[in-house]
């Protein structure tokens, strides 16, 4: 107790629990998308309770994680060594999880790309794509991002309070984005494919990030960012042209 009030009285604290925060939000985001375009492929009246058990899953999971630190940080030791590299569980994790939104990114643009191969079973979509299967997967990712996560955060400070509160505070932001980032995706379909765009970046960045290679988060973000600009300036474009048509129209009549 004596501890947590050093920490409260203390501006550095302060300055690193706002920095942590920041980045666990920044570090969410990922993970977000992911949770809304799965999420939308279940029936309406099930997507908001598979996104609340989705989020609060990856909470409980970091939550654990941060109370085997000393365990997670171990997890960076190499393993073994391969093409001059070493590589740790965490490389393994971040590979592994790399290549699964690869194949689900790729999955997912191949049947909006081509939706006549798959028109057979699209009207039963939603209701093929069962409730565990989602929860199921978005774990898998949960557990990826959790451990990179964990990991950054372990970076950043050495007091666990600050962890656990940036972290509380990190998921509690991505509860209240959560549905409606995902009716943002769903009413835009452009915009489903700029997010699988996204998670085939990302994948091939935790990839990169496994292999040794480092990417500057900084620059992904920026460019997410920017495409994202990009596709807003798009849809102001088309809501535009189509009031001057429908206002051409009213004319007319």
């Amino acid at each position: 107790m004596q501890d947590i009030m050093m920490l409260v009285q203390d501006p550095a604290a302060w300055v690193a629990l706002l920095t942590l925060v920041v980045m666990e939000v920044v570090l969410g985001i990922d993970n977000l998308i992911f949770i809304s375009i799965l999420t939308n492929k279940l029936p309406p009246e099930h997507r908001e309770k598979a996104r609340k058990v989705g989020i609060g899953l990856a909470l409980v999971m970091r939550l654990a994680l941060l109370g085997t630190v000393a365990w997670i940080v171990k997890l960076t030791t190499p393993v073994f060594d391969l093409f001059g590299h070493g590589f740790s569980w965490k490389d393994m994790i971040l590979i592994a999880g790399g290549l699964f939104l690869l194949w689900k990114a790729t999955k997912e643009i191949h049947h909006t790309v081509d939706p006549a191969e798959h028109e057979n079973d699209a009207a039963a979509a939603a209701v093929t794509t069962s409730f565990a299967a989602v929860i199921g997967q978005i774990l898998v990712l949960d557990l990826v991002f959790s451990v990179d996560s964990i990991i950054t955060a372990v970076g950043m400070t050495p007091h666990l309070p600050i962890m656990v509160v940036a972290v509380v505070a990190a998921v509690t932001v991505m509860l209240v984005a959560a549905t409606p980032l995902a009716n943002f995706i769903e009413k835009n379909p452009t915009i489903v494919m700029l997010a699988l765009g996204f998670l085939m970046m990302i994948g091939t960045t935790l990839i990169a990030e496994g292999m040794g290679f480092h990417v500057p988060k900084g620059y992904v973000y920026a460019a997410m960012a920017f495409s994202a600009l990009v596709e807003v300036l798009n849809m102001f474009a088309r809501n535009a042209k189509k009031r001057k048509r429908e206002a051409a129209k009213q004319t007319k009549h």
